[in-house]
């Protein structure tokens, strides 16, 4: 049943989390088992989890000895290409004494737009769920080009959601919740919650970001959530420190009120 509220993120059964590059990688990879366990309370009580991770290119830099992100295509994939085995092994090693096996998903934006692989796809991650895996789904760096990247996984993740008929999505940030100016502006104020049609109209999430690790920022957030929440998912934003409390329907961070048919 969708999550209308926060409080029901406690009881939904089927929810999509997705974290992103400078949460998880280089000297915060610390945070993989902490998000781990909490996913893992969440698989317990018998939801159906998927989450949507970023962090492929940015964990296969230093495997490749390069000091930061690369701007060219051809190394972000060869990056990317190293970096999802490294990630993925990280998470599985995490969930090792949960006993659950992670099922990695790699799509691009082709795979969710054409019919056939949209419904293979589909049908592959209801089977994961269905036996119990943990689905860890990115973007297929290695084989995407410029034009059919997602851009950012906030998006990916609102996709993921629709596609698998979520009841909720959680996207975890560096913050404990959006706020009307940047965080730094003194005149900020955090957002409680954001009714379906609400105006947003003169709220500063500022522009996409690109930092040393990967793509996202307040807007990518604010634009993902919107989609999923006009699609009926209710969408939590806040702290990826904070994922337990957010899994357990704790009052934190921007609720995204799902719109009603």
């Amino acid at each position: 049943m969708t999550a209308r509220t926060r409080a029901d993120l406690a009881t939904a059964s089927r929810i999509v989390v997705k974290v992103g590059s400078s949460s998880i990688s280089g000297e915060s990879s610390w945070r993989i088992p902490v998000i781990v366990e909490a996913l893992a309370a969440a698989h317990a009580r018998g939801a159906e989890v998927v989450l949507v991770s970023s962090g492929a290119i940015a964990s296969g830099l230093p495997f490749l000895r390069l000091e930061a992100r690369p701007t060219d295509l051809a190394t972000q994939q060869a990056a990317a290409a190293v970096g999802q085995n490294i990630l993925l092994y990280r998470y599985q090693e995490s969930l090792r004494p949960f006993d659950i096996v992670a099922g990695q998903v790699l799509l691009t934006t082709g795979d969710l737009e054409n019919p056939t692989s949209r419904s293979n796809a589909r049908r592959a991650m209801e089977r994961l769920l269905g036996l119990r895996t943990l689905p860890i789904v990115n973007e297929n760096d290695t084989v995407a080009t410029q034009e059919i990247r997602f851009g950012d996984n906030d998006r990916l993740g609102a996709l993921v959601a629709q596609l698998i008929e979520a009841d909720a999505l959680i996207l975890l940030s560096d913050i404990e919740s959006l706020y009307t100016k940047p965080p730094t502006d003194p005149d900020a104020e955090p957002i409680d919650i954001v009714a379906p049609h609400a105006d947003l109209t003169g709220l500063e999430f500022g522009s996409t970001v690109v930092n040393s690790v990967g793509t996202g920022g307040a807007a990518t957030k604010v634009s993902a959530a919107r989609l999923a929440a006009a699609s009926g998912i209710g969408v939590l934003v806040t702290s990826a420190d904070l994922v337990d409390q957010a899994l357990a329907g704790a009052e934190i961070g921007t609720w995204f009120e799902p719109a009603t048919s």
